[in-house]
Formats: structure tokens, sequence, C-alpha cells
């Protein structure tokens, strides 16, 4: 129970204070440019003063905000609890809908000093969601300061980092595209003129392997959002759609998944679409929006709960911290600027029409914020506040309709007064130098049908594209479509070379094809640092993978690690529908066999076609460039063939899009992409398509799998003998026998071949090695080396013909002998003989011998080896086996035990 300060009456419940301590105080509000979305600014008495900040210095003003906004961050609530201490929210838990199943949804027992913070359940998989923002606005820019962190904790599934060091360091790189999916639908929802920092912070605290994590925190975020002081628009949510077996699935289970062709991302609100990202498998793109239509009925049901849910337990919007540039400020830009710009906008190449309106913006800011815009009384235009400076006529004054002032029987007209020059805020105009930049971009577009470089909203840039550019590259591409170009370049290797991805789960994973796409400062002729890549590039690169993914052979036909690099030369929108292109190219030109050519492109649109003088209907651009995806409302990327869709992503500008839209992008797009690839055709000159004389050799072959321990050998010394001895670059063997050798040239190949052969035969009784090497000498016998790795011994008794006192009398080690494998003991090991190939032994023919046990033994076919294994002949004989001999061998201790087969 709580005491109400003002009446001293107890009463229950959540008592939240009657302002956020972040807001701005009411006393200040004369001080700041007049805002028409303030309701302080508003009120019945009109000021006589200008506004504060626009009289001061630039420096003064910015300072002058700083300072108040300092002293407002010592404001305490009025609601406190009874002993003083800071108010907390109390715990509420919900259980939402998410797909087949329910996720539950808590706040107020964690993270209560975060201005919003949820922990949100879905099986044992827990995320964990806060938002913080700055209580002192940054400087105004058309860029929201939100900055997202996701990560998964290696303690969610009872793991640690295998690394030196034992605690999670940089973002992986699905960690980095989860942080995106968390950024992009929430973008669109915030408000003009909000300048708080915020920070989303999300936690993977538990993980079952069953339930993803990645759209659990999309929708966790949305919750917190709402939940927070942070003005947002509407609650977001974000599902998963797989379809497997011809049936849509929402929020599949990891399991699922793997049956599934379609792997889909949507976020949004109760009524627009705002973000989808996925992969699938040449769907069409009449299914495709078909999952979408699911998707956005399960998002509609998780926003109408989460709306429950904020009018429940919410905190009160900073809606008094929204910061609007002045309304007048747009009319004298476009007064200064607006010739020029509509001329300007018209320039066709990026560079030059970059530096123009650089130029004219660096103009416009000096008039503005330096000079100050001068006006006078009889300006049609002239702003409110304005028009506050003027002298009020006394009540009981005449009016003249004629607008002269009597001064007794004198009619004099009055001079127009020139008014003080007005100054802006930097930021303000260059805010609204942006907007009206996209205004007339927009309207050139929608009345006259032409965009900047003279195309129809459906007209497709010029296409060219080169293959072998690098002569010792495995594969290269050069695609060019208008200003945009990636370099593609493709290099094949051994499994050595797949990239290993470290996740919760603890299961070592390889990826035998990868994209790498870099961004550097030079493709859009600007200077700047280069390094580590950012989240952007990461972005792109996963997006082109998963579009040349579905094409690519199994590892079963084309054995091959597969990395493609894309690096971007010029840009002007669209760079990674060209890594898609250019990537496609230079797959082929290094002879890897996919299955069908892909292209991309970009889509974009403007949706209110009215206020620029259209007749409503959205208009949808086709490939969009940079200055149009800035200005319009949508990017929308597809990547496939004629027949279907193998990567998708669109993120919105605005509050949402229509479905009805969104299919007629699709079916666009789908046109777009033929006249692409019929270009891609026109490749001059065209790819190879086989391989390339500097590309590694990799041969595939099959061995017992109980064998492989024996290729290996103890700490990996065999197989590094083998490699050694061969001559080739790496020997990489699976469980299930499968070896791949791989080498530069063939005769490296041929020689590892047949030691591998040699060293996983499987010996017959009867068979006959040649010129075997004697590897040591023991009192009872000697050890031969039949194969490399393969010993057996060949005991006193079956060394000569006659008696033998000593092995070592007659033989030392390294000499070379002939022997015959005589028995193999149930235990593996291998019995020789050289006596059975002694002239006197052989000279019997087809007479049959009685063995020292008096058993008979009918004459068998034997093959006879050298020491690389080959058979030579096959000869007639019976064996022997002396009573004692097994324990003999049982008793010698063979060296690491490779006398043993399997």
């Amino acid at each position: 129970m709580l005491a109400n300060p003002s009446t001293g009456a107890l009463h229950g419940g959540i008592s939240r204070p009657r302002s956020s301590p972040f807001r701005l105080s009411s006393s200040h509000c004369c001080k700041l440019p007049v805002s028409p979305t303030c309701s302080r600014c508003i009120g019945p008495r009109k000021s006589r003063s200008r506004a504060l900040s626009l009289l001061l210095p630039r420096k003064v003003a910015a300072s002058f905000g700083r300072v108040r906004a300092s002293v407002q961050d010592h404001q305490v609530p009025e609601s406190v609890a009874l002993d003083g201490a800071q108010f907390f929210p109390q715990y509420v838990s919900v259980k939402i809908p998410y797909g087949d199943r329910e996720i539950l949804v808590e706040t107020g027992h964690m993270g209560r000093q975060a201005s919003g913070a949820v922990m949100v359940t879905d099986g044992e998989t827990v995320v964990y969601t806060s938002v913080c923002l700055d209580g002192v606005p940054s400087e105004p820019s058309d860029f929201f300061p939100l900055s997202v962190h996701y990560q998964e904790r290696f303690s969610a599934a009872g793991r640690t980092s295998g690394g030196f060091f034992k605690r999670e360091g940089r973002a992986k790189d699905h960690e980095v595209l989860t942080c995106r999916l968390i950024d992009r639908p929430l973008r669109p929802t915030m408000p003009k003129g909000f300048y708080h920092e915020t920070q989303i912070l999300s936690w993977v605290l538990s993980y079952d392997s069953l339930h993803p994590p990645d759209v659990l925190a999309v929708t966790a975020a949305g919750i917190a959002m709402s939940l927070s002081e942070v003005p947002n628009t509407k609650p977001i949510a974000g599902v998963r759609v797989g379809l497997i077996d011809d049936k849509f699935i929402v929020n599949p289970t990891n399991k699922e998944m793997e049956n599934s062709v379609l792997d889909l991302v949507l976020a949004g609100t109760d009524s627009a679409i705002l973000m989808i990202e996925g992969y699938c498998d040449f769907l069409p793109e009449e299914k495709l929006f078909e999952a979408v239509k699911i998707g956005q009925d399960a998002v509609r049901l998780i926003c109408n709960e989460v709306a429950a849910l904020e009018a429940k337990c919410g905190k009160p919007k900073m809606l008094d911290a929204i910061k609007l540039p002045p309304p007048e400020l747009y009319k004298h830009v476009e007064e200064i600027a607006g010739n020029e710009l509509a001329e300007v906008l018209q320039i066709s190449n990026k560079i030059p029409r970059r530096k123009a309106i650089s130029a004219l913006e660096k103009k416009v800011i000096g008039i503005l914020t330096e000079e100050g815009y001068v006006t006078t009384i009889l300006d049609s235009g002239a702003a409110e506040s304005t028009l506050d400076l003027l002298e009020e006529e006394d009540e009981d004054d005449e009016v003249i309709v004629d607008g002269e002032v009597d001064e007794g029987d004198v009619h004099i007209k009055p001079i127009p007064k020139e008014l003080p020059p007005q100054l802006f805020l930097e930021g303000d105009v260059k805010l609204v130098f942006k907007e009206i930049s996209s205004k007339f971009l927009r309207k050139r577009i929608v009345q006259g049908g032409k965009r900047s470089d003279g195309r129809t909203s459906n007209g497709i840039r010029p296409i060219d594209a080169r293959c072998g550019l690098l002569p010792r590259a495995h594969g290269s591409a050069l695609f060019t479509r208008g200003e945009t170009q990636a370099l593609a370049v493709t290099t094949l290797g051994d499994r050595q070379m797949a990239q290993r991805v470290d996740n919760l789960v603890d299961i070592e994973e390889f990826k035998r094809f990868y994209l790498q796409y870099s961004f550097p400062p030079s493709s859009v002729g600007e200077a700047g640092r280069t390094g580590a890549p950012n989240r952007r590039e990461i972005g792109h690169g996963m997006l082109a993978e998963r579009a040349l993914e579905p094409i690519l052979p199994s590892e079963d036909i084309f054995p091959y690690t597969v990395r493609v690099e894309s690096t971007i030369t010029e840009s002007n929108g669209s760079s990674s529908m060209a890594s898609v292109c250019g990537g496609c190219l230079a797959l082929q030109d290094a002879g890897v066999p996919v299955k069908c050519s892909i292209a991309g492109i970009a889509m974009g649109m403007v949706l209110d076609t009215k206020e620029f003088g259209g007749d409503g209907t959205p208009l949808i651009l086709s490939d969009i460039t940079g200055a149009e995806d800035a200005s319009g409302d949508m990017d929308f990327k597809v990547a496939g063939n004629e027949d279907g869709i193998t990567a998708f992503q669109m993120d919105i500008k605005v509050g949402g899009i229509p479905l009805p839209v969104m299919r007629d992008a699709l079916l666009q797009a789908r046109e777009g992409r033929k006249r692409i690839l019929a270009e891609m055709l026109k490749c001059s000159p065209p790819p190879s398509s086989k391989l390339s004389k500097y590309a590694p050799l990799i041969h595939i072959m099959k061995v017992d799998k109980e064998k492989i321990n024996m290729i290996i050998g103890p700490g990996g010394k065999k197989v590094k003998s083998i490699i050694e001895e061969s001559g080739v670059e790496s020997i990489d063997m699976q469980d299930n026998g499968i070896v791949k050798i791989t080498a530069k040239d063939l005769s490296s190949i041929e020689k590892s071949k047949s030691i591998i052969s040699r060293l996983t035969m499987v010996p017959t009784i009867g068979d006959i090695f040649r010129n075997c090497e004697i590897k040591s000498v023991a009192p009872y016998g000697v050890f031969v080396e039949i194969a490399p790795g393969r010993e057996g011994l060949c005991h006193i008794s079956e060394l000569t013909s006659t008696y033998l006192p000593k092995a070592e009398d007659a033989f030392k080690v390294g000499d070379k002998v002939d022997v015959k494998l005589i028995e193999v003991n149930d235990k593996g090991q291998l019995r020789l003989s050289r006596k059975a190939l002694l002239p006197d032994q052989a000279s019997s023919g087809d007479a049959t011998k009685t063995s020292n046990s008096g058993k008979k033994v009918q004459k068998k076919s034997a093959r006879i080896s050298g020491k690389d294994g080959a058979t030579v002949s096959k000869e007639q004989s019976k064996k022997s086996s002396g009573g004692g001999s097994s324990s003999l061998i049982e008793k010698s201790k063979l060296v690491n035990g490779e006398a043993t087969i399997g």
C-alpha cells in the first residue's frame, strides 16, 4: 500500500509518477522552437518575443539545451514508497499465443531499473531483453539513435567457451544477424523528432536446442519496447514460418525445420508488415505470398496480447521529448533551394549529383544558420511567430478595410517593416533539407514518370558481365549493373578450408560453402577506415550466400569446399543483389556444376502517390538506386530464377506495407529477374565451366571404417608421414570410411592411394608378400612388415627349412624377405612363413602335405603381393600351423598393436 502525497490516503495497485524524470520541464518550454505537436507550446496567449534558440548563436543554443536537460535529470517522481525507496513496478506474467503453443512473458521481477525489461520463455528456451534510454537527447539526426546487442550465453546450454578466454567475446555472425532482425522492424515505428539514445540488450539465458531463440528475441524486444517510455507507435512481434510436406507451420522447432523447404522470418504490427527475411528452395511467388499471410495472422494475435499487456503495466510514453523542426523552416528551405534542387535531381550520374546536392545543402545551411532568413510583414507565408513581433492594435482603433491607416486628414500607406533575420539550428536545417530533397525526388518519379537516370518504374539499368578476369583465381567474374559493380572470386579447397561454426549446441558444424561480402569506402568514392566486417557487410553477405546455396551440387558429386568473395568496387544501390549475380557467374567460371543460374534484384516503392500528384496507387520501382532506396518507402531484395525464389529480404521505411502491394512487388521482381538472367547469358567472355588448372584435385576413396585409425596412426603420425611421402596437400577422413585426398597433381594422388590401399587391405590366408622388411628380431622369430604399418610374426620354425637355434644368427633388422600368410588368429594377429616359399618346400607340386598337427590341407590359390600391395601371381600351397605358434604370438609384444587387423 502506498500513500498519496497530496491526500495522505492509502491506496493499492501500481502507482506511477505523473511525469517521467526524462521529460522536459514545461517552465522552459517557451525557450524552445515552437513545435506544432508539442502541447506545452500551444496556449491562448501568444508570445511577443522570438524563440530564444533562434536568437542565440548556434553553439550557445546547443549548450543551453544540454544544461536544461541535465537539470531535469534530478527531478524526483512524485510516487514513492513509504520508506522513501525508489518505486519498482509489480511482477506481471502472461501467456501469449505463439503458433501452436504459448510463450510465457514476465516483467517486473528482473531489470526493474530499466525503462522496459521482459523475460520470455518458449519451452526451456529463455530470452531476457531490456530497453534503456539516455536522459539527455543527442543532436538532431535523420537516423534514430538505436543500438541492439544480442548474445547467446554458453551457460544457457550448460557449456563454456572452448577458447583461452572463458567468457563470451565479440558477436558471432549469427548473433549479428539476429541483431539486424531486431533492429529493422523497430526502427520504422519510432516517431520523428525523438533523439534520446536507446539501447536494447537481449541475452539467451537458457537454450533447450529445440526452440530457436532468434525470433523469440524479436518478439521480446517488441514487448520490452512497448512497456518502456520510448514513444514507439505500435507494438511489434516476430514469427517464423516453415513449409513441411506442403503444410505451413508457424514457429516450428529446430527439428521440424530440418525438413522445411522454407525459412521465413516476419515481423510487423497488428495491421502491417515491417520486415521479412527468408530463404527457400525455388518457391513460387504465390506460395511465398501465402506464407506471408499466415505469418501476418500470427503476428496480429501476438500484437493484440502485447497491447493489452502495455495497457496494464506499460510506462507513460515520452511524447513531450519529441522535437520537430519549426514548421516555417520547410517553407524557407523550399523557397531557397527549390528550383536548384529540381535541376540537381535530374543529374543521372551519382557522384556529380551528390556533389551538387552537397553544395546546395551547404548553401542553405549557411543562409539559415549564419546569415539568417529575412522576411517582411507583407510576406504571404509569414510564420505565426513573425506576426507576434508586431505591435498589437488597441481594441478601440478603427480598422481600415483597404489597409490604409487613418492619421487624421492624411491617409498614409504603411511601409513594409523589415524584421530581424531568423536563425535556425544546423541539425534542423539538415533534416528539413533531406526531407525536401526526398519530396522533390518522389514528385519527379510520380508526376514525370521518369527516374533520375531516365528509366521507367520497371526499367533495369544496363548490365555488363565478364568472366575469367583473374588468371590465377579458380574462378572470377565482374558484374556491372548501372553504377553498381561487384568483383566475385571463387576459391576451391578441401574440408580444411571449411568454415567452422561455433554454436550453443556442442556439435561441430562446418560450412562447405560460404560467401564473404566487403564494402570498401572507395566503392562510393569516399575515404574511410577499413577493418573487420561491419553488421551491414555480414548481413548482405549472408543474404547472397543463402541465395546461391540451393544451386550448389551435393558433396558426393562435388567434394570441394567453396568460398566466394564479393568485393563491391562501385555502388549505387543493390550491391548485395549484384553479389548474387556475380557470385553465380564466378561459380560457373570455377567449374562448379551448379544446377542453374540465378539473379537478384532490389525493388522500391512510393506508397502514398496522391501526395505527389499521383492517383494514390502505390508505385513499385524495379532495380532501385541508392537515392531511391533512401527516399523511398521500401527496400525489397528478391533472388531466384524464372521458376522460383531462393532468398528474399524486405525492409519498410513507413508504418507498414499492405499484402496486395507486396504481391505486386513479387510479381514485378520476377519479370526483372528474367531480364537480368537473359543479360547474364551474354557474358563476354563466358564462364569456362571447367576446373582451373590451379584448382586442387580431390580424390575420394572408400575404406573399411574400422581401418580409419590405422591411417591416422598414434597422434596422427601415420597420416602425416603419408602426406610427406606422397606430396599431397591433405588427407581428410570421415567416420563412415570416406577418405578425401587433396593434391595439386595426379601423381601425388596415385602414390597416396597406393599407400592407403596397402595400409587398409584385409590380408587373406595364402597371400604372398615379396621383398618385405624385417622390423625387429626376437629369440623366437622376426617381425616382418608386409605393408606400411602392418606387421606379422614369422616364427623361428618358419624361417628356414633346417633347424635354427636363434633367429638373430641368420637374420637382422632391415633384411628383405619373402613371406606367406599362413594364419590369422582370433585377435587379428598375423602369422607368416618364409619356409613355405623356399624351393624345397615349393617343389612338392600338387601333392598334399601333412602339417605339424597332422592335418591335411587342400592346396589353395594364393595371392602373391609385393611391397606395394599389388598381386603378382597365384599358386597352390598348403598351410602348416605349429601347435604352439598361437601362444607364441599372443606372448609376443607387437609394437603399437600394428600387427593386429580388424
